[in-house]
């Protein structure tokens, strides 16, 4: 599995506006609608799917990265977001500090493992130094995008 695979080009998002979890997760989740990934009237439903995954546990995983997902019915296949906050959003990370990098997935509930792929793909990278370092460092979709690109190649060793 590779980033160009789920992440719609078109939802990635260089700077949050949003200051809070669910401000985070409803951004991402409508960057992904906007860029068609996502059916606007299952807005609202797929960020309280989000919610409540939160709820079993923060999908803040420390080190400044969270990756929120769920699966949802209104999904046709895996789609997901890429946002970076410069200044950093509480995500009651596991280490307690502020989350910089969000990658977030929704997939149809009856691909499982494409679903346990993708997870495993995103959190392979983000184990990566460097990777994260630059991630944190770009300020454009093209940079980003770049980025994914070069980890799809394993340019950073993952």
């Amino acid at each position: 599995m590779k980033f160009s695979d789920f992440i719609l080009v078109d939802s990635i998002i260089t700077k949050l506006e949003a200051t809070t979890k669910e401000g985070v997760i409803r951004e991402m989740v409508q960057s992904l609608s906007n860029a068609g990934g996502i059916p606007e009237p299952e807005v609202d439903n797929i960020i309280s799917a989000i919610m409540r995954r939160e709820e079993l546990g923060t999908t803040g995983i420390g080190h400044g990265i969270a990756v929120p997902h769920t699966k949802h019915i209104s999904v046709e296949r895996l789609v997901g977001a890429v946002a970076i906050s410069p200044e950093g959003v509480d995500f009651s990370s596991l280490d307690c500090e502020k989350v910089n990098l969000f990658f977030l997935l929704v997939s149809p509930p009856d691909r499982p493992g494409e679903h346990l792929r993708a997870l495993e793909h995103i959190t392979r990278h983000l184990k990566d130094e460097a990777f994260c370092r630059y991630l944190k460092q770009s300020y454009t979709r093209e940079d980003i995008l770049n980025l994914l690109n070069e980890a799809d190649e394993n340019v950073y060793g993952a």
